[in-house]
């Protein structure tokens, strides 16, 4: 008998109307034999909705009440799906986060799984009864509630599935599968068959919103397929699996992200000293404040750029009114596009045709990043969906 894991997202779960169509998925599944355990999101749009909510209190919440808070709307969806299985005629039960054997880091809302006890999913299991395991919570060892950032009910499936050695993981959501360009920017974008572990990760490394990047890390170390495909359709969707050995050199690209999350930042400081380098660095972790790019031009004066994700634009302008009133700081919003593809930097020609739109479109480069999977371009300037568009077409259509 296998073991499946079956994740739904909040779109899939939004109404009382999906969560019949989410039932009649995992019931399918069930009577051909598996063991069933489904992860759930909070419905629609519950999570922002508690966050809106929460600030409306407080300009900074608590981080340990705000996983108190959010962990809410996974127990919603759990408790209800049950309660339709139910009365369906199918013995299901639900269990949150840390009745499912969850145990995080400390860390609060973007803590990580360090361990899954699975007494009671696999007690209930033997009972052949469908668990439902509320996402994105855990507990740590305080006995606190724990979140794993946004997105995390991608990686509570594949760790879950990781631990029962599950035959495959399934993440449902409102799309069809992984496509070579986010299909509501490009018209023309293609739905992908497979894809690497590593080509995954680096198209959600770099901001496409189809799957959390830790649940593809845990995927890809303890060999779970992930399959990504739509709640509402029965279309085939994309396997994300261990790298296929078709082809000996394969170059092609596979996907095209563009994000414009991205706030560039620049500061200046009268006087330089790696002291104070190191001190504006550390100041920005302290407040969870990720800076990628971090570079400073100037052994005579501090003259800093580096990026943030525009996400935690408010916490950095809380700080420039307090400990960083005394530098000269300008921030602005851009682009990022990049280019993933096993094998892609040993392809010239790649390289040529991007710089080839860039030069017809008088575009400024900020800076140019190239690994064995990846080409990655920042511009100085927000980037509308022509340039995407261009590069489809010219690198994959």
């Amino acid at each position: 008998m296998d073991t499946i894991v079956l994740k739904f997202g909040g779109s899939s779960v939004a109404d009382n109307l999906r969560l019949n169509v989410v039932a009649d998925k995992i019931i399918d599944l069930y009577d051909k034999g598996n063991n069933i355990v489904v992860v759930v999101s909070a419905q629609g749009k519950t999570t922002d909705t508690l966050i809106k909510e929460a600030k409306e209190l407080s300009n900074i919440p608590n981080e340990r009440e705000m996983d108190v808070l959010l962990s809410t709307g996974e127990q919603v969806s759990m408790a209800k799906l049950a309660i339709l299985l139910q009365r369906l005629g199918y013995e299901a039960v639900s269990l949150t986060g840390w009745q499912a054997g969850i145990y995080t880091s400390e860390t609060n809302q973007d803590a990580r799984i360090e361990n899954i006890d699975l007494t009671r999913i696999q007690e209930e299991l033997d009972k052949r009864k469908i668990v439902i395991v509320a996402g994105f919570q855990g507990i740590n060892k305080n006995a606190d509630i724990t979140t794993l950032g946004r997105g995390g009910s991608d990686t509570t499936a594949v760790a879950i599935a990781s631990a029962l050695n599950a035959k495959h993981c399934y993440i449902f959501s409102d799309v069809d599968g992984v496509y070579t360009t986010d299909p509501n920017k490009v018209t023309i974008a293609k739905k992908l068959e497979t894809l690497s572990y590593e080509e995954m990760l680096e198209v959600a490394n770099e901001g496409a919103r189809v799957l959390h990047n830790r649940c593809i890390e845990v995927g890809q170390k303890y060999h779970i397929p992930i399959v990504t495909k739509s709640t509402f359709n029965n279309k085939p969707g994309t396997t994300i699996e261990d790298e296929k050995k078709d082809k000996i050199e394969d170059t092609s690209v596979k996907s095209i992200v563009k994000n414009d999350d991205i706030i560039y930042v620049h500061m200046k400081y009268e006087t330089y000293s790696p002291d104070l380098f190191n001190k504006l660095y550390k100041l920005l972790l302290k407040n969870d404040i990720l800076a990628n790019n971090f570079v400073n031009n100037s052994i005579h004066y501090m003259d800093v750029y580096f990026t943030i994700k525009s996400v935690v634009l408010n916490k950095f302008q809380n700080l420039l009114e307090t400990d960083l009133k005394a530098f000269d700081t300008t921030y602005s919003n851009i682009s990022r596009i990049a280019i993933v593809g096993h094998g892609i930097m040993n392809d010239t020609s790649i390289l040529d045709k991007i710089f080839e739109i860039i030069e017809n479109n008088n575009l400024e480069v900020l800076d140019l990043e190239i690994n064995e999977s990846k080409i990655a371009i920042m511009f100085n300037q927000k980037l509308n969906n022509n340039i995407l568009e261009q590069m489809h077409q010219k690198l994959i259509s």
